[in-house]
């Protein structure tokens, strides 16, 4: 949201970084999700943001003179999403497990200093898995969209 100044007004924090450390199995420097911003259940979205900053490890060897997010990170923090959508929906005895990526396009880099927003959309929903539509944006600007496939497992297999 920008307002009239075009400066990015603040969302408000659905989930923050403990309550996604609660459901999600990861840990840094592989938690790519700050907070959750916004779910609606009914829909099957959900919307985090992932604040991208010049300290990520990534940076140091992922062309450190032009820094830029690697795009398979940004598709790994849309699943992570995905994740927390799944557990959202009730699955919370689950973990959901990356399965598969299709149509994949990253269209715009992300560098340090933006603030990625990770759009998820449920496709379908069951108890052994489901997809995901997923797209990752800086502004306006769209930076990678893909659909994402994911199996779900229970949580003590992990």
């Amino acid at each position: 949201m920008i307002d009239s100044q075009n400066h990015l007004l603040e969302k408000a924090t659905i989930l923050d970084i403990k309550a996604i450390r609660e459901i999600l199995p990861h840990r840094y420097p592989f938690l790519l999700v700050d907070k959750i911003v916004e779910i609606d259940l009914e829909k099957g979205t959900i919307l985090g943001q992932k604040n991208v900053t010049m300290n990520e490890q990534f940076f140091q060897g992922h062309f450190p003179d032009a820094p830029i997010m690697p795009g398979v990170l940004i598709l790994e923090a849309l699943a992570q999403t995905g994740g927390v959508l799944v557990h959202q929906k009730g699955f919370v005895a689950k973990i959901a497990l990356f399965l598969s990526i299709y149509n994949a396009k990253f269209r715009s880099p992300v560098k340090p200093g933006d603030i990625l927003m990770l759009h998820c959309e449920g496709i379908i929903f069951s108890s052994k898995g489901g997809r995901v539509k997923a797209r990752a944006t800086v502004g306006s600007k769209l930076a990678v969209e893909a659909e994402i496939g994911f199996a779900l497992v229970d949580k003590n297999i992990i």
